[in-house]
């Protein structure tokens, strides 16, 4: 069992940056690749980033390809998703998520691929 907190979320301008965390406490956190998600009110949870178990490989949905940053320390058990020249579009509740006995370099997109997931947090992008 994996418990997943994030953390960073809040209110922020168009053009500017935040940075969320997502803190995972139970099993190894380095056998995981760690996915980002999206959900805006109502729309579909959707795909942002995902990072492998090491770290080596990442991966980014086009629409934040560019501005957006993952990133992980194994060390901390923590994942981060660095967000820059944010926009309005960008709103959304941001969830972590965890993959357990992941392929090095798969690009995990799919929801239904994770198997542990964070309470979410929001971000808001005024315009």
């Amino acid at each position: 069992q994996v418990q997943l907190v994030e953390s960073g979320g809040g209110l922020v301008q168009a053009g500017g940056s935040l940075r969320l965390s997502c803190a995972a406490s139970g099993r190894i956190f380095s056998s995981y690749a760690m996915g980002w998600f999206r959900q805006a009110p109502g729309k579909e949870r959707e795909f942002v980033s995902v990072i492998s178990r090491a770290g080596v490989s990442t991966y980014y949905a086009d629409s934040v390809q560019g501005r957006f940053t993952i990133s992980r320390d194994n060390a901390k058990n923590t994942v981060y998703l660095q967000m820059n020249s944010l926009k309005p579009e960008d709103t959304a509740v941001y969830y972590c998520a965890a993959k357990a006995d992941a392929y090095p370099s798969h690009a995990y997109a799919r929801p239904s691929e994770y198997d542990y997931w964070g309470q979410g947090t929001q971000v808001t992008v005024s315009s």
